[in-house]
């Protein structure tokens, strides 16, 4: 006994097409809306490296500013020094600050160092997978602190 098929009901072929058009406008739908959120975001980021640059160069000018100060405060208070050497005394304090912070830092970069144990388990995994061994125990290298 089989049933008439009706003229309505939609075929497979008509579904997998209706299916495939819905979800291309789906994804499409969803890009347009990522790219008017990123537009959005962009902008806000921009504004704000914007007002982060700002700021940081009134901070490089109120460091000019605290140090002509402190110049006039060591001529002020030195006791006939002359403003010349103020100036020089504070410029020398600087190159002092700027020397101990490079050495502080060439010792921080020189501690830096490639993932070795990532390396290691890397090539140990490629070497496993040429011979084409399952299970194989692997030796990994001991934790560093």
């Amino acid at each position: 006994m089989s049933y008439p098929v009706k003229d309505t009901d939609p075929t497979i072929g008509k579904l997998v097409s209706d299916a495939s058009r819905d979800l291309s406008t789906l994804v499409s739908q969803e890009i347009a809306l990522a790219k008017s959120e990123l537009r959005v975001s962009i902008k806000n980021g921009g504004t704000g490296l914007g007002l982060f640059a700002g700021a940081a160069f009134f901070g490089v000018m109120s460091l000019i500013m605290l140090s002509v100060a402190f110049a006039y405060l060591i001529h002020w208070n030195g006791q006939g020094l002359d403003l010349h050497w103020a100036f020089l005394i504070v410029f020398g304090g600087y190159l002092l600050i700027a020397a101990i912070l490079a050495l502080i830092g060439v010792r921080k970069v020189k501690k830096v160092k490639g993932p070795e144990r990532a390396i290691h388990q890397a090539q140990e995994t490629a070497a496993t997978l040429k011979r084409g061994d399952s299970g194989a125990g692997a030796s990994a290298l001991p934790p560093t602190g």
